[in-house]
């Protein structure tokens, strides 16, 4: 398939999802302000600034935003050993280790919420006898059950980022970048709360690529670096990324059931057309002011709720 990418102004972007109204698809992919199929081109614009133009006709479409923009060239292929998890040492899930996990990114209501917990080597066998594995095949009245007894006595840091405070952060930071900056935070939170004592080793729940990773915090004070592995599924490899995802999972889960509270409606999690129903509730309460309190206004399900609501 033949593509085209174009580098604009945040001007030019607007314009152009203006432009491609008629065309615009209901859901948009992470990261991106707008995406269009116009006959067999489909065009995605990134909050970077970026356009992707992909299909038959792409060089054709894009040539009409050139005069407004510059080409991006295309990026060479990273190697086979950047793209892949970072290899684990041997014996690595009997280390003392920091695991950091997230939580929340695919919601369009509730926090972004991130975790990273220390377990020390000593304590694995207990986590085990509480029941720490993959959140993912625990139901929420077990997660909060083991959470809550797992920040009994576990070193973590916990970093909750509500819907208003998200909306104010999204317009100058993708989703992956303030990933990325809330996992260093916490990383760095824990490995202070530790001291003297050091993890001999840190894995991050892989969200992107550890090139990018390490590119979005390189404008942080304070960088962690040093022995950090990256793996998808990361909480089969260590039960610190499991115990992290558990307590990240709990407080997602408190969060939603605070603006359940505030709302005076059930504020449910996920992106489906259930959420675009609440959220046109909400439109129809008090308007963009209100949802955003609730919402990741970035969501497709914004402009889905506005239609359903009839607010513009």
């Amino acid at each position: 398939m033949s593509n085209e990418v174009l580098l604009v102004s945040k001007k030019t972007l607007m314009d152009m999802k203006q432009h491609y109204t008629p065309y615009l698809k209901p859901n948009t992919p992470p990261g991106s302000f707008f995406a269009a199929k116009k006959g067999a081109v489909n065009i995605t614009g990134y909050n970077s600034g970026k356009v992707l133009f992909q299909g038959a006709d792409s060089e054709k479409e894009a040539a009409n935003w050139k005069s407004n923009s510059s080409i991006v060239p295309p990026k060479k292929k990273e190697s086979s050993a950047s793209s892949l998890n970072t290899p684990l040492p041997k014996g690595f899930s009997n280390w003392s280790v920091i695991g950091s996990d997230e939580v929340g990114t695919g919601s369009y209501f509730g926090p972004l919420t991130v975790v990273a917990a220390y377990v020390d080597q000593s304590q694995l066998a207990l986590l085990k006898e509480l029941g720490v594995r993959d959140s993912k095949e625990m139901k929420d009245p077990e997660i909060i059950r083991v959470a809550k007894d797992l920040i009994t006595f576990l070193p973590h840091s916990l970093l909750n980022v509500m819907p208003e405070k998200y909306n104010t952060i999204q317009p100058t930071m993708t989703q992956g970048k303030m990933k990325a900056v809330l996992h260093n935070q916490a990383l760095g939170h824990v490995l202070e709360k530790i001291k003297p004592q050091k993890p001999a080793g840190i894995l991050i729940d892989q969200f992107e690529l550890p090139t990018t990773y390490f590119k979005h915090i390189s404008d942080q004070p304070n960088q962690i670096k040093e022995t950090v592995y990256f793996q998808t599924k990361g909480e089969g490899h260590h039960l610190a990324v499991a115990a992290a995802s558990i307590i990240a999972r709990y407080a997602f889960l408190k969060g939603l059931d605070e603006l359940t509270a505030t709302a005076g409606i059930k504020i449910p999690s996920g992106a489906g057309s259930n959420v675009d129903l609440v959220a046109a509730k909400l439109l129809k309460q008090g308007g963009i002011t209100l949802l955003r309190n609730y919402a990741k206004l970035h969501f497709a399900n914004t402009e889905k709720a506005k239609r359903i609501s009839g607010i513009s």
